[in-house]
């Protein structure tokens, strides 16, 4: 079989950039080609929306057309579709937005939301990527990394979005620690300014962390300090019946 140079080079690329974000010269080094031949190729990929510019405008990252095409694979089966009933369930019980996301690089991306009735509420993010360690969702899917995978994103300088993000690597760990003790987190404006959120991790039939089920809403009145309890119980009753009919399998 005669393989394509050009697409089996832009696949690694793509590979490097789903494991960590990067620049040309770094990308350049780890998957061995000239700064030239990876630069003609991040053009490309990013003209196409498979990849994007971080935040910080230095490097590269997974982009939306990527994610999009994650997601559309066997929609019979997919993420969203096992999830959305289960989506609307918790919005019915707890009368907040209900929001879903995916792995995407070092950040999580939302690919759903289940709005609630309430006038007042938190607004759509789907089609968002955000940095795990800013929201719920994200400290949930990264509390189940492999620990040297911890470490290169705790290595990495994290941004701050408000003056409540939480920053310092060592408060970040007691938090995963706490995820993987608990099952969820709370995350109090630590995004956005008057948001909060509670979240729990969903996983496959391989045991793999493939995103995360959240609840958010406006901080004024979400949560209720006396549902705090029952909120986050539901969550993550509601992920754990979304992971069982991925076919996960939970340790006895």
């Amino acid at each position: 079989m005669r393989i394509v140079q050009s697409i089996e080079r832009a696949f690694r690329l793509l590979d490097e950039l789903a494991d960590e974000p990067g620049g040309i010269t770094n990308l350049a080094r780890r998957i061995d080609l000239p700064t030239s031949t990876v630069a003609r190729l991040l053009g490309t990929l990013e003209h196409l929306g498979a990849i994007e510019r971080t935040p910080d405008d230095h490097g590269y990252r997974i982009g939306p057309t990527v994610v999009t095409l994650s997601t559309s694979v066997d929609p019979t089966q997919s993420l969203l579709a096992v999830a959305q009933p289960h989506m609307v369930e918790l919005v019915d019980l707890l009368a907040e937005a209900v929001g879903l996301s995916i792995t995407a690089g070092y950040d999580v991306h939302y690919v759903e939301q289940v709005d609630c009735a309430n006038p007042v509420q938190v607004r759509d993010w789907t089609g968002v990527s955000l940095p795990m360690h800013v929201v719920s969702s994200g400290l949930v899917v990264l509390a189940h990394w492999p620990e040297e995978a911890v470490d290169r994103f705790l290595g990495r300088r994290l941004d701050r979005y408000t003056p409540k993000t939480v920053l310092k690597a060592d408060a970040i760990r007691r938090r995963l620690e706490q995820v993987r003790r608990d099952g969820y987190i709370w995350t109090y404006e630590e995004f956005a300014e008057g948001i909060n959120s509670v979240a729990a991790a969903l996983f496959n039939g391989g045991g793999m962390v493939v995103g995360a089920l959240h609840v958010h809403g406006p901080s004024y009145r979400f949560p209720d300090e006396t549902m705090r309890g029952i909120i986050s119980a539901k969550v993550v009753d509601a992920a754990a019946q979304i992971s069982a009919a991925l076919g996960y399998e939970a340790p006895a």
